[in-house]
């Protein structure tokens, strides 16, 4: 029979939304110690699997070059690398200063296995000891509506903490991956819950972020039925932690944190909850961490929804104000509003500081000039290419053809864009003159160079995250960060099998493997005409095409799919439904929500669609037509 002591504690943890097992408290400790000890001018080398590991501080000042700063801590680390492959050899007695040093790190009875694995796993991590604490006081400008937002939405209000391990509450953050704003959304994430465009990317509006990052929390918190896995999942995603689930249970957060060894489940993955612990611990005892800091104090602003586009000079003339001011106020609205090629859009909610207006802002809108206000928005002349852009995605937001786009630019490849490149779009007719040759074989070259990901220091970034880099520093474990939001698996099982998903069929399934239709049917004993069924296993022949490249194709099918619907659609609110005899999920999605099933089951994803009893309870996401205008 268990102690007392214990079985109280189990019963406390059980109540606790954010559990703190005794084995991660060493983890929680080390993130402490970086947000709270160690300045962006320094960090420390460490153990990257046990962080109780730390073996010495290393300077890293801003005054450094990227290289130098690379190049310091790789030489500390092959020392360390160095001392450790002697330790590992068995070496305990007549030991060099360093050699007991770095040996005092770790328990007596280390093993030479574990010292040999050890040389392997040294990490460096920079400190934010100073970004976090200006985090801490810029998150005053908007706790109070964060905490109203969760409220409502039913989500604890401590997961206010989670902007500090991603952005430092910094609304101008963007990562590598190209995620955005204080709750750093991806862009694909951040279109199912936001208005995200090239005019308007509410992605960077903390107000309009906060209500989509409370939606997306309730849903990951809905799919895994559990904090710890729902705040994973917004570093790692659905599909990946409900694997981890399924293999070492629900709520093995210790083990799943530890041993889960999923591809993309890289050290940013593996401790991004301890992290937020750790965040959450010095956001709620500010004063231990951070004596007399000031929290700022949040604004008094007025709010205006435009009735129709309202171009930047006459509203900044009216308002008595600057573009950059209104642009301050505004982070939302994109560089194509300020640089004069898009009006500030119909059905904007426009936001200024009531103690910079003369009179209510409804008053002063009401009485724009005649020549400041319009009823259709300016066309659209030019796009300048994203990261993750393709043609077919660009063609589609801007209503043409991948063709047309081809030919008005004269590009040699509907494959090949570059990141920054500027397309020339129909409203901005054909080009002066065709592009001579050299031109383009240049520029077919420069494309074919930016296709290459750039080398990343590995040296972990304090902005926009405090584990930013760790992707970065291996591609291998890169994270597809398209679809963090889908819980569905698309992954291959050990024995070449895959469940089927909505929108799949046996084409599909041939033209991604490169092979005949016919050969999928004939190993999985399946009749000539019958269709797959979603849920549904089927065994695939991959000697033509290997498990990656199939999983990519597939990946990027679904991605094409759900950015093409979220382009037009977004999610506003969930509401759930009882199941009643006779009920279909096909016609209940379809008629009566208007939802897709691909998406229903999204959100009901441990269902089986095919055997749906009485009394069933659903969530159907309620879904309003994205603002495009």
């Amino acid at each position: 029979m268990l102690p007392l002591i214990l079985l109280m504690a189990a019963a406390a943890s059980a109540d606790e939304p954010f559990p703190r097992p005794p084995e991660l408290q060493p983890d929680v400790g080390f993130w402490i110690s970086i947000f709270t000890r160690y300045s962006t001018d320094e960090g420390v080398l460490h153990d990257n699997r046990n962080l109780a590991v730390v073996y010495e501080r290393i300077d890293v000042p801003a005054t450094l070059s990227r290289r130098e700063r690379q190049r310091r801590v790789e030489a500390r680390r092959k020392k360390l690398q160095a001392v450790l492959r002697v330790l590992a050899s068995g070496k305990r007695d007549k030991l060099s200063d360093e050699e007991a040093r770095v040996l005092s790190r770790w328990p007596d009875n280390v093993s030479n296995d574990t010292l040999a694995a050890a040389a392997k796993r040294i990490r460096f991590q920079q400190g934010l000891r100073d970004r976090f604490r200006d985090g801490l006081a810029r998150s005053g400008r908007w706790r109070t509506f964060i905490n109203e937002q969760f409220t409502a939405l039913g989500v604890p209000v401590a997961l206010a903490a989670l902007p500090h391990v991603e952005s430092s509450y910094d609304p101008n953050a963007r990562s590598h991956v190209g995620a955005s704003g204080i709750w750093q959304f991806t862009r694909s994430t951040g279109r199912r819950f936001m208005r995200v465009d090239h005019v308007v990317d509410e992605r960077n509006d903390p107000f309009a972020a906060t209500r989509a990052a409370g939606q997306l929390m309730a849903y990951n918190h809905s799919i895994t039925g559990n904090w710890p896995m729902a705040i994973t999942a917004y570093n790692h995603g659905l599909a990946g932690v409900r694997r981890a689930m399924k293999k070492y249970g629900d709520t093995a957060y210790v083990e799943i944190l530890r041993n889960y060894n999923g591809r993309t489940f890289g050290f940013a993955s593996r401790n991004f909850y301890v992290a937020f612990l750790a965040a959450k611990e010095i956001d709620q005892n500010i004063e231990k961490y951070f004596p007399g800091l000031v929290i700022e104090q949040p604004a008094d602003y007025a709010t205006f929804k435009l009735p129709a586009f309202v171009a930047v000079p006459g509203l900044t003339r009216a308002l008595g104000t600057t573009p950059e001011n209104l642009a301050k106020h505004n982070p939302g609205l994109q560089a194509t509003v300020w640089q004069g090629s898009k009006y500030l859009p119909r059905g904007y909610e426009l936001r200024m500081p009531v103690d910079e207006l003369s009179q209510p802002l409804d008053g002063i809108l009401a009485r724009l000039p005649a020549d400041s206000v319009f009823e259709k928005q300016l066309p659209d002349m030019f796009h300048r290419v994203s990261r993750g852009d393709t043609l077919s995605q660009i063609a589609e937001t801007y209503n043409t053809r991948v063709s047309t786009l081809v030919a008005l630019n004269g590009l040699n490849s509907r494959h090949r864009i570059r990141i920054g490149q500027r397309l020339r779009l129909p409203a901005a007719g054909p080009a002066p003159a065709a592009v001579p040759r050299p031109a383009v074989a240049a520029a077919a070259a420069a494309i074919a160079e930016a296709a290459v990901e750039p080398q990343q220091i590995e040296v972990a970034e304090a902005v926009p995250g405090a584990m930013a880099d760790e992707l970065a520093a291996a591609p291998t474990e890169r994270l597809d960060t398209s679809l963090l939001s889908d819980p569905s698996d698309y992954s291959v099982a050990r024995d070449g099998s895959i469940e089927v998903q909505p929108l799949e069929t046996l084409g599909h399934y041939g033209d991604w493997l490169e092979i005949k239709t016919q050969r999928l049917r004939d190993i999985n004993a399946l009749e000539f005409g019958r269709p797959v069924e979603v849920g549904q296993r089927i065994k695939l022949d991959l000697d033509s095409v290997d498990i990656k490249t199939f999983e990519a194709r597939r990946i990027a099918y679904h991605r094409a799919q759900q950015d093409s619907f979220f382009r037009r659609h977004v999610i506003s609110a969930v509401t759930e439904y009882t199941i009643r005899d006779g009920d279909s999920i096909w016609i209940l999605a379809l008629r009566q929500y208007d939802v897709p099933v691909w998406l229903f089951r999204q959100y009901n994803p441990g269902l089986d669609l095919h055997r749906v009893r009485p009394g069933t309870k659903v969530q159907f996401p309620v879904l309003t037509k994205a603002q495009t205008d």
